[in-house]
């Protein structure tokens, strides 16, 4: 039950823990019986009434707790059966004995009864004692009210009220009878509450019966220092000798039948691997022999502490964790308000299972402070190797219903309206058409995010008018299996539509939810570089040579098809793909274009820390170098967007040796370190540390005292020939900076200008707007390709939303 509501790490930890909660038990069970009989028939019997002929000690002892587990241990493997009509024969001889005790309180008026000697006194020297069977007394009762706690006469130490706690809970620890034996009922979910609230309440009447009757009658001496004081008030005592015996037995049997039910269960499910294999065999009935012979054995180790006082405190924290657990399984399903959990106990409340939660991990402390840690230590570990083996996943965890629960209540609490630029991050769509090509963007997309949103979004093309069924589901298994062995914190969604331009407006409409929506677009490079298959060559994606993973799911490498082949067809059209870009801003979502990602260093794209890395830098130019006056010397909006993308890939682990440079083109009229001078004090006010370099316009570029507006050149405003040559010339411009150190100012001990320094890993450049002819997509796209042209790994980024503030 706890398995298949909190999971197979919580419950197969648990459920182990409970299974050792009863083998204890059954050992307790039986030290109590042999206790109990070498009581009256023990050699070593000190009182008037002992018949000696049974010799005492440990051995002994030992042995007579063996013999008594091979009967009960043959009752149970012989079946479900014959331990029912066993049960039913000794609560028969139970209910028998009660009734006889209940009625001598009654009918046997006051008498004295003799006590036996102190141990380790002297009989012959020391004058006898009594204890008092009043009858109905109030001055009895008065006299019993108080606690008086004695020595416990097995360890010496001083009772306390969580030790009797102790060693009374074992005597209620029944409750979970019915339910370990669920597989032998015909009907369990009606037998199961029936069966446990009838017995609950039954055995409840009975303590509380004996209880009052025991305090109204016995004094406090025949109760502390004769524990078969029932003997002696008794009309026919052997009837109550019948009755302990019968009581015990029982109970040995209902722990060892349970725990074998339990081990079977454990090992059915498979979660402790071979260490538990024997216990799945099972007879000809479906009787779990295996299991009642390995739980068999481990009583008879448990027989060789011999305390049981001792194992009765332990038994008790470990039957806390277990009900503790119960209640915990309840309470997560009640607040995870899954629908499908409807109780049919009418009184049912989280508050009675918070209660129970809080009252078992209480009393678990109070009884022994170092069993409930250890108890609870155990648990941790034994579920760190269930997760670490991993366990079956169809089972439904209320961990998955709680967490929707809650995301779903914050979801409705996180209110756009309330944005603000100051706590602005990247909420990332990328759309990917074959991952097998786009692996490494995939996961730079992963450092970009910081925090936010990140969704893989794919475009199936495809009309569902014309389909029997819709081919997209099926396909998000082994999306997230992609997700899960690219270890990247992404959600997918995937969509059928006619073009891939319209699957992405879909996808930039509907993707995320409430507060959580994409703000930025991120898309492959459109270029004639053939795609490779890094499923090949990244570790994480080598598949077994026949072709299956682990648990016999089909490998990842056959869920996706092989990468487009050269000259092939594509999807999307250069139309549609500017054509989306177009679309996306629009929207008001910012773009971000990949390039090249396939080339960007290893170590750059781990998950660890790059401080034993190679020394990289990364380049942000933050104008935009298709327009002809150079920019103003400053940056906009854009270009603020960009430096916020590259710092926050700073921030990542893998990229903190790298560094940051940032380039400004001098305008025609600009004199030198006017607008470096405003870049760095704007750096220092947003606190991103960053080298800043000026660099001049190469030949080709000046435009003399041309002053046209952004996107002119993209636009038609000029001549594609002189649009060409502007795009040649800031290529060259970058490209002569990638790999030269600084030229003076911190971070650049690499050399003076011009020297060979560290290697560029990514270089940010300004995406222009499209044109607003959409026949000149083409040509701003060419002009994209020129301007990036053997730059390397390069992201063109366009941004339209404000990122940073210096306002408190």
């Amino acid at each position: 039950m706890i398995s298949r509501t909190l999971g197979p790490e919580v419950g197969g930890s648990i459920g182990l823990m409970f299974y050792l909660a009863n083998v204890c038990g059954c050992a307790v069970s039986l030290l109590g019986l042999v206790e109990s009989v070498l009581d009256v028939f023990g050699a070593d019997v000190t009182g008037s009434s002992g018949i000696r002929v049974l010799p005492q000690g440990y051995g002994w002892n030992l042995l007579y707790g063996s013999l008594l587990l091979s009967l009960v241990g043959v009752v149970c493997t012989l079946g479900a059966g014959l331990y029912a009509r066993a049960s039913f024969l000794t609560f028969l001889l139970v209910s028998g004995s009660l009734a006889s005790v209940l009625i001598s309180f009654v009918a046997v008026g006051p008498r004295d009864i003799r006590l036996a000697p102190r141990p380790g006194s002297n009989a012959s020297s020391v004058p006898p004692r009594y204890g008092h069977f009043t009858g109905f007394n109030s001055s009895t009762l008065k006299d019993n009210l108080g606690a008086g706690y004695a020595e416990d006469y097995t360890t010496g130490a001083m009772m306390t009220f969580a030790s009797v706690f102790a060693v009374l809970f074992n005597g209620c620890t029944g409750i979970m009878a019915g339910a370990n034996m669920s597989g032998e009922l015909k009907d369990p979910s009606r037998a199961i509450p029936l069966g446990t609230i009838i017995a609950v309440a039954y055995t409840f009447f009975i303590y509380i019966l004996l209880f009052f009757l025991s305090s109204f009658t016995c004094d406090r001496t025949l109760l502390q220092e004769d524990y078969g004081f029932f003997r002696g008030i008794s009309l026919w005592p052997p009837l109550v000798l019948i009755g302990i015996y019968a009581t015990a037995l029982s109970a040995s049997m209902s722990s060892l039948i349970g725990a074998s039910r339990i081990l079977h269960a454990l090992a059915q499910d498979d979660l402790f691997g071979i260490i538990l294999a024997p216990a799945k065999v099972v007879s000809g009935g479906g009787n779990p022999w295996g299991a009642v012979l390995y739980s068999w054995g481990l009583v008879q180790l448990v027989l060789l502490a011999g305390k049981l006082n001792t194992l009765a405190a332990v038994v008790t924290v470990f039957y806390l964790v277990a009900y503790a657990a119960v209640d915990l399984s309840c309470l997560s399903l009640e607040w995870a308000s899954a629908p499908n959990f409807r109780p049919t106990f009418s009184l049912f409340s989280w508050h009675s299972c918070l209660l129970g939660v809080a009252s078992c991990l209480l009393m678990m402390f109070l009884i022994s402070p170092g069993a409930a840690g250890g108890s609870l230590l155990l648990m941790g570990l034994l579920s760190a190797l269930l997760t670490a083996r991993g366990g079956p996943s169809s089972w439904g965890y209320v961990s998955q219903a709680l967490l929707f629960h809650q995301v779903r209540k914050y979801l409705l609490r996180l209110d756009v309206r309330k944005e603000h630029v100051k706590f602005w991050r990247p909420q990332l769509l990328l759309l990917v058409g074959n991952p097998r090509g786009a692996l490494p963007l995939l996961r730079l997309a992963n450092q970009l995010k910081k925090g936010g949103l990140y969704v893989l979004g794919h475009v199936t093309l495809g009309d569902l008018d014309s389909l029997p069924s819709d081919p997209v589901q099926p396909q998000y298994g082994a999306w997230l299996s992609l997700v899960d062995l690219a270890q990247v914190k992404a959600f997918v969604d995937l969509t059928l539509s006619p073009s891939v331009r319209q699957g992405a407006q879909h996808l930039l409409r509907i993707s995320g939810l409430g507060g959580m929506k994409p703000n930025t677009l991120v898309l492959g490079f459109y270029d004639d570089a053939p795609p490779q298959d890094h499923f090949l060559t990244d570790p994480a994606f080598s598949e077994p040579a026949e072709g299956t993973r682990e648990g016999g799911s089909p490998a990842l490498s056959t869920l996706f098809p092989p990468p487009r082949a050269p000259g092939s067809p594509r999807a999307l059209s250069p139309q549609d793909y500017v054509a989306t870009v177009a679309d996306a801003l629009k929207m008001n979502k910012n773009v971000v274009l990949a390039r090249a990602c396939g080339a960007l260093p290893p170590e750059r794209l781990s998950r660890g820390s790059s401080s034993s890395a190679q020394l990289h830098h990364v380049d942000v130019w933050p104008l935009n170098l298709l327009r002809p006056r150079g920019g103003p010397g400053y940056v906009d909006v854009c270009g603020l967007f960009l430096l916020q993308m590259a710092t926050i890939l700073s921030m990542v682990p893998a990229w903190h040796s790298a560094r940051l440079r940032i380039f400004l083109c001098l305008g025609p009229r600009e004199a030198p370190g006017a607008a470096e001078g405003r870049l760095r004090a704007l750096l220092s006010q947003l606190r991103i540390r960053a080298e800043v370099q000026e660099v001049v316009w190469g030949e080709g570029a000046e435009t003399g005292e041309h002053e046209e507006e952004e996107g002119d050149f993209v636009n038609g405003g000029r001549g594609d020939e002189e649009a060409e040559a502007l795009a040649c010339s800031a290529n060259a411009l970058v490209r002569a900076q990638q790999g030269r150190g600084a030229a003076g100012g911190p971070g650049g001990p690499e050399g003076r200008d011009g020297e060979e320094g560290p290697a560029t890993a990514l270089t940010f450049l300004y995406l222009p707007r499209p044109p607003a002819d959409p026949a000149r997509y083409p040509r701003y796209l060419a002009l994209l390709e020129t301007l990036s042209r053997d730059l390397g790994p390069t992201l063109l980024v366009h941004g339209v939303t404000p990122v940073t503030c210096t306002d408190l």
